[in-house]
């Protein structure tokens, strides 16, 4: 196990991670597979964005699934 010591120095600044920056207000996701950065000025179309695509993709997925006679489950309502 290694040991670190934290300490704190400064809040509300910009800070760079893995080569990223990412400033106060930036919209930060991450999961399993990675992580993304958002900065806040774009924020909302991207989240329109995002959501739009998800809509497309659960209409697609949900047709496949008739199509292959599968029973919805909610990935796709």
């Amino acid at each position: 196990m290694v040991q670190a010591r934290l300490e704190f120095d400064a809040k509300d600044i910009p800070v760079s991670v893995g080569g990223v920056q990412v400033r106060p207000g930036d919209i930060v996701v991450a999961d399993g597979d990675g992580v993304i950065v958002v900065p806040q000025e774009i924020a909302e179309p991207v989240a329109r964005n995002a959501h739009a695509e998800h809509e497309r993709d659960k209409k697609n997925r949900r047709e496949a699934y008739r199509r292959l006679g599968k029973e919805e489950d909610h990935t796709v309502r």
